[in-house]
């Protein structure tokens, strides 16, 4: 019947009882499944890492401006990694650049939630903050 149409015989289950088989042009198949697995990882945002860099010495209206910045990648469903660099003598002082990190953190507060509490890796100071 298929070679009549011009078409494949294209096995669907080969481990069902009978097995089931379909007429149908397999190259066309091939393309439906492949838009259909696209479309798919489309809709996933696996590992999007957003990253919001700040100091400890920064300016109320940086400040605000990466504060917006952080609400609105979380609005957004993305994660948020805040990042403090510490210059010269200004990694004596991690304790003011922590006071500035929370004061971000408790401002994410009601859209975000934070995944581990802020780490000190060498010069960088770093959160991550996951949207809620």
């Amino acid at each position: 019947m298929a070679r009549e149409r011009g078409l494949d015989l294209v096995l669907l289950s080969p481990g069902a009882k009978p097995p089931v088989c379909r007429i149908a042009d397999y190259g066309k198949l091939k393309y439906e499944l492949s838009k259909q697995e696209k479309a798919a990882r489309k809709g996933q945002r696996a590992g999007v890492l957003k990253e919001v860099k700040i100091s400890p010495k920064i300016a109320e209206h940086d400040f605000n401006v990466r504060l917006a910045k952080a609400r609105e990648c979380l609005e957004k469903k993305y994660k948020v990694k805040v990042s403090m660099y510490f210059r010269g003598r200004e990694n004596i002082y991690v304790d003011l650049g922590k006071k500035v990190m929370m004061r971000l953190l408790d401002a994410c507060g009601d859209i975000g939630r934070v995944e581990a509490p802020p780490k000190k890796l060498g010069k960088n100071l770093f959160v991550v903050i996951a949207p809620k």
